[in-house]
């Protein structure tokens, strides 16, 4: 590969000129990437590095939801001080979009439930189950992580489940989990599992408003397919 250096490249096709003469919103994921990294390494250009780091996992730029500080260093030309501002960007830009949905979120629909959670549960790695606790004006008011891998009712036990409800006097919960496999479908265990604490609900005076499965992009509603 010939490395080309940005400040070889045409004046307008250089990302940051690019940012000042179209805004932010016209450059590709590469040139966004190009511009924290700064500078390549002897073989590639920092656009180049950044095409190929990008490029170099089947998930493309989602890979950067859960990328680590070790693999971001495994890549030549990415040191300490790159790798931390690149974590940090991503950080921030999660803590953006979930504060500014937080300032409105009232939940209306299964949707907003995905809105809500999708930045953070779409490309995690193992399965994730939570209950969200809404309080009267339908708002959630916290949520409480229950369960880390592959759902079974062993793991999700009604017990895990209403305790937080119950400590809180909570008169309604939701049930959110993810698949990674980004197929939203839910499992047979899936619907067992929320069929039992249906059922458990019912008795201690609880009600599971709706389960949301959350994958790639999109999500899956048990009250909006009539499994509620």
């Amino acid at each position: 590969m010939e490395k080309i250096l940005i400040k070889e490249r045409p004046f307008e096709e250089r990302p940051r000129e690019k940012i000042i003469k179209y805004g932010v919103s016209y450059l590709s994921n590469a040139e966004l990437l190009a511009i924290l990294l700064r500078t390549g390494n002897k073989n590639m250009s920092a656009l180049q590095l950044a095409d190929y780091i990008i490029n170099s996992d089947k998930e493309g730029i989602y890979r950067f939801f859960n990328i680590t500080f070790e693999e971001l260093t495994e890549f030549n030309g990415i040191g300490m001080a790159k790798a931390c501002e690149i974590l940090s960007c991503i950080e921030l830009g999660k803590r953006i979009f979930k504060g500014n949905i937080e300032n409105k979120v009232k939940i209306k629909s299964p949707k907003d439930i995905f809105d809500y959670y999708s930045i953070d549960m779409s490309f995690l790695k193992k399965e994730v189950f939570k209950i969200l606790l809404l309080n009267t004006k339908n708002e959630v008011v916290k949520d409480v992580d229950i369960s880390v891998g592959s759902l079974n009712s062993s793991i999700v036990h009604p017990r895990e489940v209403f305790l937080e409800a119950i400590k809180r006097s909570a008169n309604c919960i939701m049930l959110v989990h993810n698949h990674p496999s980004g197929n939203v479908n839910p499992s047979e265990e899936d619907k067992r599992i929320t069929n039992r604490l249906i059922e458990a609900g019912n008795i201690i005076g609880i009600r599971i408003l709706d389960h949301i499965i959350i994958g790639n992009n999109k999500y899956y509603s048990f009250k909006e397919n009539f499994l509620i």
